[in-house]
C-alpha cells in the first residue's frame, strides 16, 4: 500500500474547483476508497516564503495536503490522471504499512 500526499495552495483551482476538492472529487470517481484534505496553519515551501495564520493575513496564502492511502495500480492510475489533464502538482508517495488494533 501507499501513502499518496499532494502538497497544493490553498487559493489553486482546476476546471471550476478548489484544486484540492477536485482531487478528492478525482480520486472518488477513480475507485480510491478515502482521502483527506488538510489545511495548514504555517510553513514554507521551495520559494523560502514563510507563511502563517494569523488574524490579520487574508485566506489563501496557506498549503492543504491531500492524501490517499492506496495500492499501486491506483497510485500510478491517479498520477497520470493529473498527468493527463496537465497539472504540475507536488507529491510524495511513500509505501505504508498499517493495521487496526
Amino acid at each position: 500500500m501507499n501513502l499518496l500526499s499532494f502538497y497544493v495552495n490553498e487559493k489553486q483551482r482546476h476546471a471550476g474547483k478548489h484544486l484540492y476538492d477536485w482531487l478528492l472529487a478525482q480520486a472518488q470517481l477513480h475507485g480510491i476508497q478515502g482521502g483527506s484534505a488538510f489545511r495548514a496553519i504555517g510553513g514554507f515551501g521551495r520559494h523560502g516564503k514563510l507563511h502563517e495564520e494569523t488574524f490579520f493575513e487574508l485566506a489563501g496564502e496557506l498549503a492543504v495536503k491531500v492524501e490517499f492511502v492506496l495500492d499501486d495500480e491506483h497510485a500510478d492510475a491517479f498520477i497520470g490522471v493529473l498527468q493527463g489533464e496537465g497539472l504540475a502538482v507536488f507529491y510524495t508517495r511513500q509505501q505504508l504499512e498499517f493495521a487496526i488494533t
